[in-house]
């Protein structure tokens, strides 16, 4: 099986929780919006460092970025639907269309913010979006137990499978070429649920391939995970490490890990690499056996990694960027530019070119940085002005790159 894509499966994490906790809101604030059908003037503004330029939205021109230090102005700014916690599967671009998670889902060209399609009822609030072999993946927004593909440039239905009437919403967590792998509660006969399984779902034909229960204690809320080869390996809020085979099922190895996993982690050709603490560690995909571990500053906790064309990057608490070596751990740069710009770290990371996108968790000093790939000297930051309390998530399609926080959706030129 090739590599395939994972994601966050589950009920609001730790973190979205505290964050909405900080902005004084609760989650049933999170209401249904507008479907991109609003033209916004697009903002720079407070927070931004430095600040972006004017913009000149929906003119399909960029301003260009980087001059002067600046953030380019957007090519085009949209309301959407969005309804997102902060977690990097929540926003992708793909054959030529941007999808943030919401209801109802929809599709905008990346070229334009043009509406392609919507759909209601076609994901649940904060689904993450799942691609593998040209199709999206979702749980059914009308929580009848279906798993549902559609085709990304047109929102058109392609694929359907259902677990069984004896789980409860099956939710997507990974996908390859060949298979969708999903987790869901197991009913008792009173309609309670004490246990959860794990699934694998052909691609093809729908059918499940295989099922295993989880360990009583373990939840199915929380877990990120990912296909790389013949592993699954997702991680827990029950501080579970776990790897499976993906023609079987069968458990490969399971750790107990140091810190809770409120995130995702990387994996990189036979590695799975997580973030514990002040502690990066490499674990070898066949066995579990440590490979290499990377120490940051005393007091300094590591954020969620990102393998980008073969270099790992991720940053700190210290609000230091490092680049290493995924297969060796070894450090390829450091860079101090947040730290010296007293700015918000990254937390996500895309790459375009010799410039590295970093969407941040918080907004105040925070939005989407630009670094260079080379150096990671700091480019320049874009920030919407809103002020709002959600996490920033960014995607690119090569061409642009798609910065959502909250409901606003930014097209900035790559």
């Amino acid at each position: 099986m090739s590599k395939g894509l994972g994601t966050t499966a589950g009920s609001t994490s730790r973190r979205r929780i505290l964050r909405l906790a900080g902005g004084g809101l609760t989650m049933a604030v999170v209401g249904a919006g507008l479907t991109g059908c609003e033209d916004e003037s697009a903002t720079g503004g407070e927070g931004s460092v430095p600040p972006p330029r004017s913009a000149s939205p929906g003119d399909g021109k960029g301003s260009g970025g980087g001059e002067d230090g600046k953030a380019p102005a957007p090519l085009w700014t949209k309301t959407t639907s969005a309804q997102t916690y902060g977690d990097n599967d929540e926003l992708v671009a793909v054959d030529g269309v941007v999808i943030a998670s919401g209801d109802p889902l929809a599709a905008l060209a990346g070229a334009s913010g043009e509406e392609r399609w919507s759909l209601v009822e076609g994901a649940t609030p904060g689904a993450p979006l799942l691609l593998g072999a040209g199709t999206l993946y979702l749980a059914s927004g009308k929580y009848d137990g279906s798993v549902i593909g559609f085709v990304p440039g047109t929102g058109k239905e392609s694929w359907r499978s259902h677990l069984g009437k004896e789980y409860r919403q099956p939710r997507p967590i990974a996908v390859d070429a060949e298979q969708v792998y999903v987790v869901a509660e197991i009913l008792e006969a009173d309609g309670s649920s004490h246990t959860n399984v794990i699934a694998a779902l052909n691609s093809t034909t729908g059918k499940v391939a295989w099922k295993e229960q989880r360990d009583l204690g373990t939840e199915q809320n929380g877990i990120h995970a990912a296909v790389q080869g013949r592993h699954l390996v997702y991680t827990d809020y029950k501080k579970n490490l776990t790897v499976r085979d993906t023609a079987t099922g069968k458990q490969v190895w399971t750790h107990k890990t140091t810190k809770t996993s409120y995130g995702p982690f990387a994996v990189h050709q036979d590695l799975v690499i997580v973030p514990q603490g002040s502690r990066l560690q490499a674990f070898a995909l066949a066995d579990g056996s440590e490979k290499w571990s990377v120490e940051a500053e005393e007091f300094s906790l590591f954020r969620e990694p990102s393998v980008v064309d073969g270099v790992l990057y991720i940053a700190d608490s210290g609000r230091m960027l490092w680049a290493l070596e995924p297969a060796t751990g070894k450090k390829v740069w450091q860079s101090t530019a947040l730290r010296d710009a007293s700015v918000q770290v990254p937390r996500q990371i895309v790459r375009v070119g010799g410039t590295l996108y970093g969407a941040t968790d918080l907004d105040p000093e925070g939005g989407v940085h630009a670094f260079d790939a080379k150096t990671g000297a700091l480019r320049w930051t874009f920030n919407d002005g809103t002020g709002d309390y959600h996490a920033w998530l960014v995607a690119t399609d090569g061409k642009h790159v798609f910065a959502l926080h909250g409901k606003k959706l930014h097209a900035l030129p790559a």
